[in-house]
């Protein structure tokens, strides 16, 4: 099991995502003779799990049952053991794109914080791309370091912990992109700059305040990047039903089906939606 390669089978080791419900799920870590606890019963580890194909549908001990699915970064979000408030998939989805990664990419990150954003990054830019990642709190980075050796990804990524704002990133001159993370990103964008590529690259700072986003883009501009814009992006998801609509009684009509009503799909728009999470503000170093 890899979060960047899929395997058919259930290996002792490997995380497997136990599926409940649409939202209720699970991270379980498979070992031989362990079990695990669910609302529908108990999943033995040696029995149920070791052997059997990712996607199956799995028996509890009173009856009911789970999915066991393979991890991806996407179920790994919605899964993952909050140590920090973290980046959901509206907003990773944005950030790899307006970055330009792609297999191969090296990039920067920091802070690492829970690992939401880095398991995204690490599926995008492997098998050959390569992630510096700096955490300033020592416990979450030796954490966040167990987990990518755990998930076998640790090849495809460097965990550093230090202040960015101080020591930067490690790295200079080697990165395709840049992602700050950080209460005072402002601070953190001349190491940014230099450990981006001297053909140019893309930097990104997410900030939950305008005034942080202010601070950030005068500092970029000061450093000489261009083609600076913020986003702010929120996700409104439409409930897709069958309903029944009656039909206009137009007067008699032989040939028409007795009906009053109809069944039909429809969406219907959701009457709360999250709201803000925070500001993407995305900046291009030129070429030097």
């Amino acid at each position: 099991m890899s979060f960047v390669e899929y395997s058919d089978l259930i290996q002792d080791g490997d995380v497997a995502i136990v599926y409940q419900s649409h939202d209720s799920m699970m991270p379980v870590k498979v070992q031989q003779g362990a079990q695990t606890q669910t609302r529908y019963g108990v999943i033995r580890h040696s029995t149920d799990l070791i052997g059997q194909r990712y996607g199956s549908k799995i028996t509890c001990s009173k009856g009911g049952w789970v999915h066991v699915l393979h991890p991806t970064p996407e179920l790994w979000t919605i899964t993952l053991p909050h140590r920090t408030q973290i980046l959901y998939t509206t907003d990773i989805a944005t950030i790899t794109m307006m970055l330009e990664l792609k297999p191969g990419s090296v990039v920067c990150e920091s802070g690492t914080g829970s690992g939401s954003l880095s398991h995204a990054i690490l599926r995008t830019i492997a098998p050959t791309g390569h992630l510096h990642t700096v955490e300033f709190h020592q416990q979450r980075a030796e954490k966040v370091a167990e987990e990518f050796k755990e998930h076998r990804v640790d090849h495809l990524v460097t965990v550093r912990n230090q202040d960015v704002c101080k020591d930067g990133f490690g790295v200079t001159g080697v990165a395709d992109a840049a992602f700050l993370d950080i209460p005072s990103p402002w601070e953190a964008v001349g190491h940014a700059k230099a450990a981006l590529k001297k053909q140019g690259g893309r930097v990104c700072s997410f900030s939950p305040c305008i005034e942080q986003v202010q601070r950030t883009c005068d500092a970029l501009a000061d450093h000489g990047f261009e083609e600076i814009s913020t986003f702010e992006v929120l996700l409104r998801v439409h409930d897709v039903r069958t309903v029944s609509l009656p039909l206009p009684d137009f007067g008699p009509d032989p040939s028409a089906p007795n009906t009053t009503s109809v069944m039909m799909k429809t969406t219907t728009p959701p009457r709360e939606i999250p709201g803000h999470t925070g500001y993407l503000t995305f900046a291009t170093k030129p070429r030097t």
